[in-house]
C-alpha cells in the first residue's frame, strides 16, 4: 500500500500598500496557516503591489508578528530575503520567510493566533500589507499538537511537611495522579529531586485507593538516600500502576528540597 506524502513551502501571498491604496488586485479571502507545535514551521510569504506584480523586497525589512487570543504578542520574526539580491530573479522576486521554532511554541497552547506583517523601507517608514480585498490586515495561524504530541505533562511537588505536630518524617502536601488507565505493569515513572545540603532519604509512596483521604494506605515504593554533597538534581525512576504518589523525606526538608519533579 502506497501513501503519499508532499513536501511543499508553507506560502501565502500578501499585498502591500505601498500608494496608500489597493486599487486592481483583489483577493477573496487568504488562506488560514497551520503551524505544529514539537517542530520547527518555516513559512513564506510573497510580496505583491497593487498590480499583482512580486514587489521587489531589496529595498524593505520584513516583520511578522502574531498575538495569542487575548491579543498578547506571542511571535516576532525579521522575515529572511528569499532573492537573495537577485530581484530579477521572478520566481523569488517579492518572497521572505520566517520560522517559528519549537521553542518559540512550547508555551503557546493549541488555539487560532493572529498575525500581522508590515515592511520597514529604507527610510524607516513602516509599510502596511493588507490580507485580502477588504483591507484586513490580519492573518489566522492555527497552532496544533497532535503532529508531534510530545512528553507527558511535567508535575511538580513543591511541599513537604509534618502531618502532625510530633511527627518525625515529612510529607508531600499534594499527590500525584500517577494515570493508571494509560499505564500498564511496566510503566516507567521518573521523580527528579531539586536539593541543595539535604542529608537523608526520600522515599516515593504510592496507593491504589480511587481516592485520596486522611486514612488512605500507602506502601514504599522507592527510597533514596542523599548525602547533602549532591550539586545537580538526582533522578528516581520507578515502575509500576499506581493510583496516586506522594514522597516522604526522613530529615526537615525546610530550604533544602527546593521541588520534586514527576512525569509518568
Amino acid at each position: 500500500m502506497q501513501t503519499l506524502r508532499y513536501l511543499a513551502p508553507n506560502r501565502i501571498e500578501v499585498l502591500a500598500n505601498e500608494a496608500g491604496h489597493v486599487t486592481e488586485y483583489r483577493p477573496v479571502y487568504s488562506r488560514q496557516l497551520n503551524v505544529y507545535r514539537g517542530i520547527d514551521n518555516v513559512l513564506e510569504f510573497k510580496l505583491l503591489n497593487p498590480d499583482q506584480k512580486p514587489l521587489d523586497v531589496d529595498r524593505y525589512t520584513p516583520k511578522f508578528v502574531a498575538f495569542d487570543e487575548n491579543n498578547v504578542q506571542v511571535l516576532s520574526y525579521e522575515g529572511v530575503n528569499l532573492q537573495e539580491g537577485d530581484s530579477t530573479a521572478y520566481t523569488k522576486k517579492g518572497l521572505f520567510k520566517v520560522t517559528v521554532t519549537e521553542n518559540d511554541l512550547l508555551n503557546v497552547k493549541d488555539q487560532f493566533l493572529t498575525y500581522n506583517i508590515y515592511l520597514i523601507d529604507f527610510d524607516g517608514t513602516n509599510v502596511l500589507t493588507y490580507a485580502n480585498e477588504w483591507f484586513d490586515a490580519t492573518g489566522i495561524i492555527n497552532v496544533k499538537s497532535h503532529a508531534f504530541p510530545g512528553p507527558a505533562e511535567t508535575k511538580s511537588v513543591k511541599t513537604l511537611a509534618k502531618l502532625t505536630s510530633n511527627a518525625t518524617e515529612w510529607h508531600s502536601r499534594d499527590t500525584v495522579d500517577a494515570q493508571p488507565g494509560i499505564n500498564g505493569n511496566e510503566a516507567l515513572h521518573t521523580a527528579v529531586v531539586y536539593t541543595d545540603g539535604y542529608e537523608g532519604d526520600i522515599v516515593v509512596q504510592a496507593t491504589l485507593d480511587d481516592q485520596v483521604t486522611d486514612y488512605t494506605p500507602w506502601a514504599d515504593v522507592k527510597q533514596v538516600a542523599f548525602t547533602g554533597a549532591e550539586t545537580e538534581p538526582t533522578p528516581i525512576n520507578f515502575n509500576g500502576v499506581f493510583s496516586y504518589i506522594r514522597f516522604k523525606s526522613t530529615a526537615d526538608p525546610t530550604n533544602k528540597i527546593s521541588k520534586i519533579l514527576v512525569r509518568n
